[in-house]
């Protein structure tokens, strides 16, 4: 009997438990470690931050999901992956023991790269977790009693674009609701060379829609930003030329501001040499396994993906709920390879699909691959985006409660996209 351990319980994480059991059998044990067993669908956190979801619509318990399909969850964060010696050691001190590994800790948020940045120590929100996005609306509620002007965006190094358009978007909805918009000017500040890069080099013209959508709104925008200091009420910001020349030096106050962070590894796999890169994401080939530790696999935000181009200002690739998914089945059956004494050979899609909110209306993109040049690539945008999002949503989550191994995104987003099996005919 082989011993997999999951660690990590997040969207990767999840779905790499329901799917790993389901491939492997009761033959092997499978168990998740993680900090809380509240699942929380972090793309529905947008809406959490303004008021239009309560936490606990988008959440749930994950024990007893886990335990139907005799899948065994461990209530606590981890401390370090010792990896040369098979082990795991978690921040109360106990020590267990895997034949694999599959790491899909999502990311370390490094607000402490730009002074000010942050909910905790900073004077910036975040919608990166449950948790964030709630003090986000503890904080905008304060806000909508004196509202002022907006600063919304990504800083250097970020790679996940799409919920900061998602919540520029849904809060100029919600104030238009509230008849406040006309006093608050928003201004959208962003590490992309151009609206609409969100880290994949444009997806169809994204670029010109993503635009027209900002217009419409009347958001202005900063691109080639490099945030340098934020204090309370006011940002720094550098406008970098395609060169990275200084431009302007921008000072823009706020009464309110969400600034996605830069990511990086977590702690407990950062000084594991040879296990991941000077950001401390796990080094993976292309069977989802790391190269000196052949027995840790790793799906997710967590792994060292690089950029897809340089820019001016430094910008990450980002990794969608479909690319994650297909990373875990990658692992899946490789896993099962692995044990049955097989070379694995199955390879995650890399493709990219995804469905960004904007309130009253959104965008669909579909990359694939996510990395150029790609076979298809696709943008829409309609009041059709919003209603299949707000389905998805639902589906996710009663899928979750069923413990259901399919792959949700390829089966609903691809039917709600009209593309179903796309990906396999290109």
């Amino acid at each position: 009997m082989a011993k997999i351990i999951i660690l990590g319980a997040g969207l990767g994480g999840m779905a790499a438990a329901y799917e790993i059991k389901a491939v492997l059998g009761a033959d092997h044990s499978v168990s998740v470690v993680g900090e809380g067993s509240r699942f929380n669908f972090t793309p529905s956190n947008p809406w959490v931050a303004v008021g239009w979801r309560k936490p606990e619509e988008i959440s749930l318990d994950v024990i007893e999901p886990l335990k139907r399909k005799s899948i065994d969850f461990i209530d606590m964060a981890a401390d370090a992956v010792l990896a040369d010696e098979n082990r795991l050691r978690l921040t109360d001190g106990r020590l267990l023991d895997y034949d694999y590994l599959v790491i899909t800790t999502g990311p370390g948020l490094a607000f402490d790269e730009v002074p000010g940045l942050g909910p905790v120590d900073g004077h910036t929100e975040s919608i990166c977790t449950g948790a964030h996005a709630e003090a986000a609306w503890e904080r905008y509620q304060t806000f909508l009693a004196n509202p002022g002007p907006i600063v919304v965006g990504a800083v250097q190094g970020a790679s996940c674009f799409g919920p900061a358009y998602e919540f520029a978007m849904i809060v100029d909805a919600d104030l238009r609701k509230r008849k406040l918009r006309d006093r608050v000017p928003i201004t959208f500040v962003t590490s992309e060379p151009y609206i609409g890069h969100l880290g994949l080099g444009g997806v169809g013209d994204s670029k010109g829609l993503m635009e027209t959508e900002m217009r419409q709104r009347h958001i202005k925008w900063i691109t080639n930003a490099k945030v340098t200091g934020i204090e309370a009420g006011k940002m720094k910001v550098d406008e970098v030329d395609t060169k990275g020349a200084l431009v302007h030096s921008h000072e823009l106050p706020f009464a309110y501001s969400m600034m996605l962070p830069a990511f990086t590894g977590v702690p407990a796999v950062r000084d594991v040499e040879g296990l991941t890169n000077p950001r401390g994401f796990i080094l993976i080939d292309k069977q989802q396994r790391n190269p000196k530790y052949p027995n840790i696999f790793s799906a997710g935000v967590c792994v060292a993906i690089p950029p897809v181009e340089a820019t001016p200002v430094p910008t990450g690739a980002p990794k969608t709920g479909f690319m994650i998914e297909s990373m875990v089945t990658a692992i899946a059956h490789n896993l099962r390879d692995v044990i049955g004494d097989k070379e694995p050979i199955e390879q995650a899609t890399g493709n990219a699909v995804c469905l960004a909110d904007m309130g009253d209306t959104g965008v669909a993109f579909v990359a694939l691959p996510q990395i150029p040049p790609r076979n298809v690539t696709w943008a829409k945008a309609g009041k059709w985006v919003h209603l299949a999002k707000v389905a998805f949503e639902k589906y996710y989550l009663r899928k979750m409660r069923m413990g259901n191994t399919e792959p949700v995104y390829e089966k609903y987003v691809m039917k709600a996209l009209g593309i179903v099996r796309l990906k396999d005919r290109f």
